[in-house]
């Protein structure tokens, strides 16, 4: 599985347009040439570095590569050493299978699910 932070008010705008393209927060598809995406263990890092104090609403789409029909690139665009999930094109809807709501603690920070559980669908890499 791979993951994605979204504003709700995205998500929503997506599920009634049938594909989502916004990249990352203040981003698009457009605007990036891909969608970025985390893998479990970098939710955390990505939701501490670019997600603080969100001005709206936010969910954790998680999406199930095999339903992309877009490959998955893994690749590392900042000049760092790890390696993040990108997609290039519209990530189609019904590749998302769970939408988390995600709670902003009273400092801003996010509360994410536990994502290193088989039962959350961390499945390793795809």
């Amino acid at each position: 599985m791979i993951y994605h932070l979204a504003f709700a008010r995205d998500w929503e705008a997506a599920l009634a347009g049938g594909s989502y393209r916004i990249s990352g927060r203040g981003m698009t598809l457009e605007s990036e040439g891909f969608l970025h995406f985390s893998y479990a263990e970098q939710v955390a890092g990505v939701a501490s570095r670019f997600w603080r104090s969100p001005e709206s609403p936010v969910v954790l789409l998680t999406v199930d590569p095999d339903l992309l029909g877009l490959p998955v690139v893994a690749e590392n665009t900042t000049g760092g050493t790890e390696l993040f999930p990108h997609v290039y094109g519209p990530l189609p809807v019904d590749a998302v299978v769970t939408v988390t709501p995600v709670a902003v603690t009273e400092g801003g920070e996010l509360q994410l699910p536990d994502l290193t559980t088989p039962a959350a669908g961390s499945g390793g890499r795809q």
